[in-house]
């Protein structure tokens, strides 16, 4: 039978080897290495859990891009020396995943064995109180006699726990690139904020997680920019086709799966939408951009073989400026939890929650590292191409249980 939700069915293989079986990287594989993070909320302690991983191999990104809890994740890793950064991630989780106030603080131990009971009451406490350092719900008298407010909570404190856990004069000395992606309220274009190109501040951050209704629109010089995931939820397409391109091993981290069974629960109706339209748009973008890399490669290729009159014509011109000579490898991390987790699970900060998605995180990324397929030679007509190392195991475990 398939599983219930793109998680690992009953019976599959757990991973028990440590980071010392991380192999080397040999000195051949030269490709720059990217590190891409999509939106997602709660679900973002995944991304935390797979940089620890990386922390502990040869494979530290020299790009990292986010958008909305991505560009969180981002900052704080592009804005710390490597040997700082899970600890400031591991803060930065613990800091917002505190309790909202001390009268709440017994949810995650009244809960304790009881995960659906604690995601409850742990999503509730957020609607109702907020998160510490992140997000608070506007006082009700500005509803009542204040001018009317544009989300239903305030993002101001967010500013204060991004400059305690980001050096952003460590960013804008390029030691490592940081780009992060928001939505222009007034054209409804997207907007790229990049250290290559431009200063980056706590608001661009902001910015970039600033989904509406929910989060107020944040001002940056003039303009009002929302969360980049009201266009896309994923870096990936930024990243393959800034020019100048290198030849580059991307790893994307996402935190909405597309496989799942039909619902049948309103609770699960709400879950597996969100699970789809983010998935969906993100296996979109990354098809769209390996079929597009390919092409590059093969026009590349095909160059070389044109007689001289072929190469001089209007067609041809118009050919070679689409051809390209590098080759990219991307590796997918995608989170499958164990079980459903209902429709408010990028709202569901407990503490509880939080270490097991981290935890997750830091197995799939074990688990891609020990098998590290990108150090097979490229097929000669592939200009880009995709791995997903957990996703291939499960596919194997269902079939090997009769499912699909």
């Amino acid at each position: 039978m398939p599983d219930t939700n793109g998680a690992s069915p009953q019976g599959a293989p757990a991973l028990s080897l440590g980071p010392q079986a991380i192999p080397k990287r040999p000195k051949s594989y030269d490709k720059m290495v990217g590190l891409v993070l999509q939106g997602g909320g709660a679900l973002g302690s995944y991304q935390a859990g797979v940089y620890e991983t990386l922390a502990e191999s040869e494979y530290l990104p020299d790009w990292v891009a986010g958008i909305s809890i991505g560009a969180i994740n981002a900052a704080i890793i592009a804005g710390n020396a490597p040997e700082h950064r899970v600890e400031k991630l591991r803060g930065f989780w613990e800091a917002v995943t505190a309790p909202p106030g001390p009268w709440l603080s017994w949810l995650d131990t009244a809960f304790a064995g009881l995960p659906t009971q604690r995601r409850q009451a742990a999503s509730t406490a957020a609607l109702m109180f907020g998160q510490a350092g992140f997000f608070a719900p506007r006082p009700a008298a500005t509803w009542l006699f204040g001018e009317k407010p544009t989300s239903f909570y305030d993002t101001a404190a967010l500013r204060g726990t991004l400059e305690a856990f980001v050096d952003f004069d460590r960013i804008n000395a390029g030691t490592t690139r940081l780009a992060v992606g928001a939505v222009n309220v007034r054209t409804g274009n997207f907007a790229w904020f990049d250290s290559l190109d431009m200063t980056i501040r706590p608001e661009h951050v902001m910015a970039s997680g600033a989904l509406p209704p929910g989060f107020p629109a944040v001002e940056i010089d003039g303009e009002y920019y929302w969360d980049g995931g009201l266009v896309s939820n994923t870096p990936l397409h930024y990243v393959l086709n800034k020019v100048p391109r290198r030849s580059r091993l991307t790893f994307q981290v996402d935190v909405f799966h597309a496989r799942g069974q039909v619902p049948t629960t309103l609770d699960a109706v709400q879950e597996r939408e969100k699970d789809i339209r983010y998935s969906s748009r993100t296996r979109v973008t990354t098809e769209t951009a390996r079929l597009m890399h390919d092409v590059r490669h093969n026009i590349n290729t095909l160059w070389d073989k044109l007689p001289e009159e072929l190469r001089n014509t209007p067609e041809g011109r118009f050919l070679y400026n689409f051809g390209c000579v590098t080759t990219m490898d991307i590796a997918q991390l995608i989170y499958r939890p164990e079980r459903m987790e209902g429709q408010s699970k990028d709202y569901e900060f407990s503490r509880a929650t939080m270490k097991e998605r981290w935890a997750q995180g830091h197995a799939d990324a074990l688990e891609t590292l020990i098998a590290s397929p990108w150090l097979a030679p490229m097929p000669e007509m592939a200009g880009a191409r995709t791995f997903d190392v957990a996703g291939e195991r499960m596919r194997a475990a269902r079939l090997a249980l009769g499912g699909e």
